[in-house]
């Protein structure tokens, strides 16, 4: 059955390609006297490949080259098809009613289910965490207490979704007295300000335990780029001024933890490496985000934060 090009490609890397939309698939691979097409999911595609070139091409983790031969044993003259999808042929049915392929309607309903289930597992998390860590967080706040005058909770306005302010909550760290309520000094090793009680919580993490309420009041996520204070410096200069990408990070809420903290991009930003590498993880995660990539970051917190406790 015949079916009709919509866009040529000759890159180098794919030979030469027609990409084919708009017909639904059965199986995953069909013949053509030239050459032959299979399912890409990255790109929700058929591509054919010629056979003039086909032995340069890689796709779908599969690789075509001669003496090569996929599980079934099929060949394709002298070039055969390796990999998971060469497991029947194509079947294309033409024709303009057959509007949606398999992946890019699995991307449509990923992309639709996934707000609701993140939410869904902040408010489950949180508040799960809140019940679960009430003795350790009543301990906490006794220390805090016991050991300098001054209020149990700090609250600072950071950049939230969209770049909307909102006031983020944390265990006290610092001498009244001595503290930066616009977070733009940033903390330091061994910094004069900390309290004994708060140099341990900072060291723990402990000290970040009160925005499981964030979270459950839906300002912040368990898992996304951790919040900044308008203003903050990095290298020197103001962030929105060092990085023209770093407002695109707020796209999503922020959270506890992220992809640039359990990747060692975490404290001060006074070194320009360090300040645009956090960009960089930010914006990576917001590209990647998934359910299993939130657990799996999680999951590494607890392991190098908790337990290991590089804060300071």
């Amino acid at each position: 059955m015949a079916t009709a090009p919509i866009a040529e490609n000759d890159g180098a890397g794919a030979g030469n390609c027609l990409a084919f939309s708009g017909h639904a698939m059965a199986h995953n691979r069909f013949d053509q006297p030239d050459g032959f097409g299979f399912w890409h999911p990255q790109s929700g595609r058929i591509v054919y490949l010629s056979k003039a070139r086909i032995d340069r091409s890689r796709a779908d983790r599969g690789s075509f080259g001669p003496n090569k031969t996929d599980r079934l044993g099929r060949t394709f003259g002298d070039v055969r098809l390796v990999g998971s999808r060469a497991n029947a042929a194509f079947s294309a049915i033409a024709g303009p009613a057959a509007a949606f392929d398999d992946g890019r309607r699995w991307a449509r309903l990923r992309n639709f289910a996934r707000p609701p289930l993140k939410r869904t597992m902040d408010v489950v998390g949180s508040a799960a965490g809140l019940v679960l860590l009430s003795p350790l967080l009543i301990g906490i706040a006794a220390a805090i207490k016991l050991n300098s005058a001054g209020p149990v909770i700090f609250r600072q306005a950071r950049y939230g979704l969209n770049g909307e302010l909102f006031y983020t909550l944390k265990f006290r760290s610092m001498y009244v007295a001595k503290q930066d309520t616009t977070g733009v000094a940033q903390t330091r090793k061994n910094d004069p300000r900390i309290t004994p009680v708060g140099r341990f919580l900072r060291r723990s993490n402990f000290d970040e335990l009160p925005q499981l309420w964030n979270v459950l009041m839906g300002d912040m996520s368990l898992v996304g780029p951790r919040p900044h204070v308008p203003g903050m410096l990095a290298a020197g200069m103001p962030y929105e001024e060092f990085d023209t990408r770093y407002m695109d990070r707020h796209q999503v809420r922020p959270g506890i933890t992220g992809l640039a903290q359990v990747n060692g991009f975490r404290g001060e930003t006074t070194e320009e490496y360090h300040a645009r590498m956090r960009v960089h993880y930010d914006l990576e995660y917001i590209r990647s985000q998934s359910t299993r990539g939130d657990l799996k970051i999680l999951f590494q917190t607890v392991w190098k934060e908790f337990t290991k406790g590089t804060g300071y």
